[in-house]
């Protein structure tokens, strides 16, 4: 279920994922961050600042402003700092507009190398069709050596061609609608959002899904460079691997993987990402940012996931050998809250492969093909509006297709109706 307690910090970052995020509205962001379009409004009226960023990527002014007391609405004079703020989001904005021409320019490219490259019966048959009432059909067919009653079929099913062609034009603007949300996405999961929902008989096949994206250049994201994101450390005293590479549990809070993963800036510097993912649901039920790789924040993503499920006690947490996670004061803080700790080999990635494919899986989707990101607010913001999205939205295909919240609920729905 989803949880019912945000911190001071949760608040704030969500306001501004709302002010930042260019033509954003009260619905997204909420459906986005898992809350109640009450709940946001609320936290808006409270911590925003009464800017928000146009769709264009301009300053302008919030609908939903911070308010002095009983007073009205008030906007104070744009300061420096917010001023430095609205040009680099402009300047952000000018940037994605290149990369989003250039990108067209290489789609068209490819299409004319298409078109260039053409079917080549199609090509003989559409030069008949255009030249029959200069020359004779027989005469055409016998020189470009194709049968004649071969011709006249293909005619024949001309208007089925455009009725096809015209369904599958409908289909790729439905297509691009969703994958316009969230360009990381292909076609399986496409295809899910598209048949959520939807009678059997009205459903789309993903193969065809896979066609039409092909044909119009709708592609989801992959990475194409492969970044060593993980240093074994020695450890400091031995724990059991309890996993052994099966990343599954028969419910919600039973089996949980860990790790810490850099986030680089483009100043040479990092921030630190821990995470608490459950095996059931892949629901990441726990997470910490830091700019420090102490055992605090492996300590704050643990405390996070107990505060989201209540109790952790019974539960088996499984990590990698980090000198973090093999400290004492991590052992006691899992023993004070019931978890029993589980290690794989050291050095051997494998062993905590969820996690890895986790952490690999958000820089892919969220820094593509830069390096790093611009500065540390910029890093903060941007991962923690991925993080509510993964766990509200995004659509996992360990969950069918479902987001892990949406799995979590489903399974809650099934055991209340059991009893």
């Amino acid at each position: 279920m989803a949880r019912r307690h945000y911190s001071e910090q949760f608040r704030q970052d969500a306001v501004d994922l709302y002010e930042s995020t260019p033509g954003a509205t009260v619905r997204g962001i909420a459906a986005d961050l898992g809350v109640e379009r009450g709940t946001l409004r609320h936290w808006l009226e409270r911590y925003g600042t009464g800017r928000k960023t146009a769709a264009d990527g301009s300053g302008a002014v919030s609908p939903l402003k911070a308010r002095n007391g009983d007073g009205p609405a008030v906007v104070g004079p744009e300061s420096a700092e917010a001023k430095i703020a609205r040009l680099e989001r402009e300047n952000a904005a000018l940037r994605s507009e290149k990369l989003k021409l250039s990108t067209e320019r290489e789609i068209l490219r490819q299409a004319a190398k298409y078109f260039g490259r053409g079917d080549e019966l199609v090509s003989r048959f559409q030069f008949v069709a255009d030249h029959l009432d200069t020359y004779p059909v027989k005469w055409l067919c016998d020189l470009l050596e194709i049968a004649c009653s071969s011709f006249y079929a293909w005619r024949k099913a001309a208007p089925r061609r455009a009725a096809r062609a015209e369904a599958d034009h409908v289909l790729a603007q439905r297509i691009r609608e969703v994958h316009d949300g969230d360009s990381t996405c292909g076609a399986p999961r496409i295809t899910a959002e598209l048949n959520d929902g939807v009678a059997l008989e009205n459903r789309v096949n993903h193969k065809r899904v896979a066609r039409v994206m092909r044909a119009h250049g709708i592609v989801g994201y992959r990475r194409r460079r492969r970044v060593v994101t993980t240093i074994p450390e020695p450890a400091d005293r031995i724990v059991p691997d309890l996993v052994e590479r099966d990343f599954t549990a028969p419910a919600t809070n039973r089996v949980y993987v860990g790790d810490i993963t850099y986030l680089p800036i483009a100043d040479g510097s990092n921030l630190y990402l821990a995470t608490v993912i459950d095996c059931y649901s892949r629901r990441l039920t726990g997470w910490a940012v830091a700019d420090h790789m102490r055992t605090d924040l492996v300590a704050d993503a643990l405390q996070a996931a107990q505060q989201t499920r209540g109790s952790l006690s019974g539960a088996v947490f499984h990590s990698d050998h980090g000198s973090v996670y093999t400290s004492k004061a991590y052992a006691n803080l899992c023993a004070e809250l019931g978890v029993t700790q589980s290690m794989g080999a050291v050095g051997t990635s494998a062993d905590n492969a969820m996690a890895e494919s986790f952490n690999a899986t958000l820089k892919r989707e969220v820094l593509q093909d830069e390096q790093s990101w611009p500065d540390e607010f910029t890093c903060r913001r941007e991962v923690f509006g991925w993080l509510v999205r993964y766990n509200n939205r995004r659509r996992h295909s360990w969950c069918g297709h479902q987001s892990p919240l949406t799995y979590e609920n489903r399974y809650a729905a099934t055991l209340l109706h059991a009893a």
